[in-house]
């Protein structure tokens, strides 16, 4: 803030910082709504997951997977792991740690330059966070055979930008968004 000679003036936020979990059922509701948008405007136009060939190809895919997320999501992320079995969320842990060593996962790096694949696919399941902490760019995703059929990459900015302002204001500083196997590990 300026005063009208130029002079510069501290600026004091007066933000209210939000709890983890009113963060978290404010993060529900805007993924919702978000997933209902794409579902309703775009999805009608792509090839239904169930009747994909290859399925979970594009989760799989070392070439091709680069999700970011933030802090917040990966919190969402590890509450819906922490209520699997034991077993099988142990199991996707160590996927995890094995993703991150297999493909050499760091933040010392340029991480939007790191591929992987992801971690909480499963075979014969799918996606093992798709009903209650899918991240944007996933929920965005979908085989589409028509360039023009996509969702415009403005919808996942908003959203992103959306997710970033409520991670601010839960952890008062801005979070880097990071590999979802990388993020998954720093929160655990």
């Amino acid at each position: 803030m300026f005063n009208a000679k130029g002079c510069g003036a501290i600026i004091i936020s007066t933000m209210r910082l939000l709890s983890q979990n009113k963060a978290l059922g404010k993060l529900r509701r805007i993924s919702a709504d978000f997933a209902d948008r794409i579902r309703k405007e775009f999805e009608h136009r792509a090839m239904p997951c169930v009747s994909c060939v290859t399925p979970g190809a594009c989760c799989l895919d070392a070439h091709f997977v680069n999700v970011h997320i933030s802090r917040l999501e990966a919190v969402a992320i590890n509450q819906t792991l922490d209520s699997l079995p034991a077993e099988k969320r142990n199991a996707v842990f160590e996927r995890v740690e094995s993703t991150i060593t297999e493909y050499g996962l760091n933040t010392a790096t340029d991480t939007f330059g790191q591929k992987y694949t992801c971690p909480l696919f499963e075979k014969g399941i799918g996606c093992l966070v798709h009903d209650s902490g899918k991240p944007v760019a996933c929920t965005i995703h979908a085989c589409y055979e028509n360039e023009a059929d996509l969702p415009p990459s403005e919808l996942q900015s908003m959203q992103e930008l959306r997710i970033d302002k409520l991670n601010r204001r839960t952890y008062a500083t801005p979070q880097p968004w990071l590999p979802i196997p990388l993020a998954i590990r720093r929160i655990d």
